[in-house]
């Protein structure tokens, strides 16, 4: 199999996956890309940059995809992840699952995303048409943080997670306490 970086800093491709053929007992394919959108909370986005503590990010991501394909009991998940400035439209993130029903594959690599999104220390800083940028408040890293009373006392966003968030700096400091 392939052996790539999961954190690049070049523009992300399919050609860094292996290919389905070489997993003949999977007939299920899932996958994700997410692209930089023109938007974000009412603003309209220019351009981002994705930055990471590569090795670690890298460590975390291996981990999460071998934890699905575990669970899943699928053939094949990997993603890469793109740091570095991105234009609207290039893709930021590529998950891919294979499995022998849809089912499962669509599952892991739903999983993969969330995970990777939710879990590994990329920050993503957004560039506005108007001239401002800011860092953008992910969903926190840590879980065990996502139940305390601090964290629901800081949480700027109310998303689509079934957690609270955190802001930036705060997800920093427990990435340097937890990985360094």
């Amino acid at each position: 199999m392939k052996d790539f970086k999961r954190i690049q800093d070049v523009p992300l491709s399919f050609e860094s996956f292996d290919e389905i053929q070489a997993f003949p007992e999977c007939g299920g394919i899932g996958i994700f890309i997410g692209t930089v959108r023109n938007h974000h909370e009412g603003k309209a986005v220019q351009a981002l940059k994705y930055t990471s503590y590569a090795p670690v990010s890298e460590k975390m991501i291996r981990q999460i995809e071998q934890e699905i394909q575990d669970k899943y009991s699928v053939s094949y998940v990997r993603v890469i992840h793109r740091v570095g400035a991105l234009e609207i439209a290039e893709k930021a993130i590529i998950a891919i699952a294979y499995a022998a029903h849809r089912r499962e594959a669509f599952a892991a690599c739903e999983e993969a995303v969330e995970r990777v999104k939710h879990e590994v220390p990329v920050w993503k800083e957004e560039f506005y048409v108007d001239g401002t940028s800011q860092y953008v408040a992910g969903c926190c890293i840590r879980k065990d943080y996502a139940d305390s009373e601090q964290m629901k006392s800081h949480s700027p966003h109310h998303g689509a997670c079934d957690h609270q968030h955190t802001d930036d700096a705060e997800s920093i400091d427990f990435i340097d306490q937890e990985w360094m």
